[in-house]
């Protein structure tokens, strides 16, 4: 079975720093974008990066460009998004999802995704 697992979520203050982790397993994802999303109470899901498993394509949105960085470990399987500089509205459901095409900003693309880790950034 195909698994995604967010980590590192949690309550951090403004101007603080996380560092969430997506452990991958249950198949080969060579080909495949990996991406964070997040989603705020009463708001949609938002893209926030997206990086190829393979390949030097990276993407991020606008509201996180400059503050977060995705990376990603292919001997651990492992996909990274290390967020600095949070800020409140940065506070949501971060969920790591992975994609066969390169198509980083849309959700309908993605057809695995995690449970999500909630990150809470207090004023």
């Amino acid at each position: 079975q195909v698994q995604l697992v967010e980590s590192g979520g949690g309550l951090v203050q403004a101007g603080g720093s996380l560092r969430l982790s997506c452990a991958a397993s249950g198949r080969t994802f060579s080909n495949y974008t990996m991406g964070w999303f997040r989603q705020a109470p009463g708001k949609e899901r938002e893209f926030v990066a997206g990086i190829r498993w393979s390949g030097g394509n990276i993407n991020y949105g606008d509201s996180v460009k400059g503050r977060f960085t995705i990376s990603r470990d292919n001997v651990k399987n492992t996909v990274y998004l290390q967020m600095n500089s949070l800020k409140p509205e940065d506070t949501a459901v971060y969920y790591c999802a992975a994609s066969p095409f390169w198509g980083p900003y849309l959700p309908s693309l993605y057809n695995y995704w995690g449970q999500g880790t909630q990150v809470t950034v207090s004023s």
